[in-house]
């Protein structure tokens, strides 16, 4: 492994003003180099100026088999003192150094973008197998999106990590998985222009599930569609969801099981839209044909937009800890043929003028085993309407607020 002089030297043939970019962004000097096929680490680095989030200074601070950089125009990818792409198109330089990785690999290989680059709406980064892929800037997405396209894309793999990422503009998907297993995200932040913030499915083939995927925290904002989205998912696990000023939902889970959510914080999601701050729908916590609890949040905060939260079609088998809703264009909280839900089981506040409603469609089955307790409810109601099956109320402060149940 090479020393840090040794990087130095190496980074001065770049150029004087390249080198002083590379290190302004890098806020130090990067990691030393080294043969084909060895790792290496990177230094501390300080977070871009104006950044999302003060916690990408830590990007590259681990090991890396290939890098990216750019010098003025001119994007370079190196593998160990192989480099494999210099040029002037970023997304041929990403993909340059994902390709680079061993062949067959069955241990991850990683590798680092230090700086930001935009790609096509047409185009992705495609992330197989047994990879770990840190990007220390921004992704821009410019151009007509296609369907199926994001700036980062992992379909058809497993063993997959990236635990930075930025994404701007407008895709088609920010973040896209599909039928893949055992990918981990980071920290995400996803800010757009239109398009769909964090797609998850598994529509390639629905007889398979996508399986185990989690996001440490991601803040979305501006998306003409939803926040986050799963789609066909056994085993999701999310720290905290930030929504603003998403088209549709601020977290949306169909058709998906054993799920960890620890907060969705969401202002303005699906604002005219009978979308919510958090819904479930598609036999969204189905299991064996029942509801045994496997969805478990701990807490909706939701101002504004349509609803705070929003069960539908066949879903269930959930617990929402603690709920803070307030200002919704719609409910506050809409239960529609859902199963085996408990609201606030912990605590909660819900404060118009949108209500709490349990309610069904005659094409499914009744709602039932509906629980809502621990409530201060204010300037609001709660309605009941058809009658479910063993719904429980316990605890509620109503505050200006009807209680019209069977």
């Amino acid at each position: 492994m090479r020393s840090r002089a040794s990087w130095t030297t190496r980074r001065t043939s770049l150029g004087t003003a390249g080198a002083v970019a590379l290190a302004v962004v890098a806020g130090a000097l990067l990691a030393p180099g080294s043969a084909a096929g060895e790792e290496r680490s990177g230094g501390s680095r300080t977070a871009r100026p104006g950044g999302p989030d003060a916690a990408v200074q830590q990007c590259g601070g681990g090991s890396y088999q290939a890098e990216v950089w750019r010098d003025g125009g001119t994007w370079t990818a190196v593998n160990g003192d192989r480099t494999v792409y210099t040029g002037g198109n970023f997304r041929a330089a990403a993909q340059s150094a994902v390709d680079s990785l061993t062949p067959g690999r069955t241990q991850q290989e990683s590798v680092v973008v230090w700086h930001a680059g935009s790609i096509g709406g047409g185009e992705s980064i495609d992330l197989p197998s047994h990879t770990r892929f840190e990007a220390c800037g921004a992704i821009d997405v410019s151009g007509t999106p296609t369907a199926g396209n994001a700036a980062v894309r992992v379909r058809g793999a497993s063993d997959v990590s990236v635990p930075y990422l930025s994404v701007t503009g407008a895709p088609y998907f920010g973040v896209f998985v599909r039928n893949a297993a055992d990918v981990s995200f980071g920290q995400l932040d996803v800010r757009l222009r239109s398009g769909l913030g964090v797609r998850i499915d598994n529509h390639d083939n629905r007889a398979v599930p996508t399986r185990n995927v989690s996001i440490d925290r991601v803040h979305v904002e501006g998306t003409s569609n939803h926040g986050v989205e799963t789609y066909g998912v056994d085993g999701f696990t999310v720290g905290t969801v930030t929504a603003r000023d998403v088209g549709y939902s601020g977290l949306l889970l169909n058709d998906t099981v054993n799920a960890q959510v620890g907060k969705v914080d969401a202002v303005n999601a699906g604002t005219g839209t009978g979308y919510a701050a958090f819904r479930m729908a598609n036999r969204n916590g189905r299991v064996s044909n029942g509801y045994e609890t496997n969805i478990r949040v701990g807490e909706v905060v939701a101002r504004g937009g349509g609803r705070g939260i929003f069960c539908v079609s066949e879903s269930g088998g959930a617990v929402i800890d603690r709920v803070d809703i307030s200002g919704t264009g719609s409910n506050a909280i809409l239960l529609e043929n859902c199963y085996n839900v408990t609201i606030a089981g912990e605590r909660g506040s819900v404060a118009g003028p949108g209500d709490i409603r349990i309610a069904a469609r005659s094409e499914f089955p009744n709602s039932r085993d509906i629980t809502l307790r621990n409530m201060t409810v204010t300037n609001s109601a709660v309605n009941e309407s058809p009658c479910a099956v063993n719904t429980r109320v316990e605890n509620l402060e109503l505050v200006n607020s009807p209680q019209n149940l069977c």
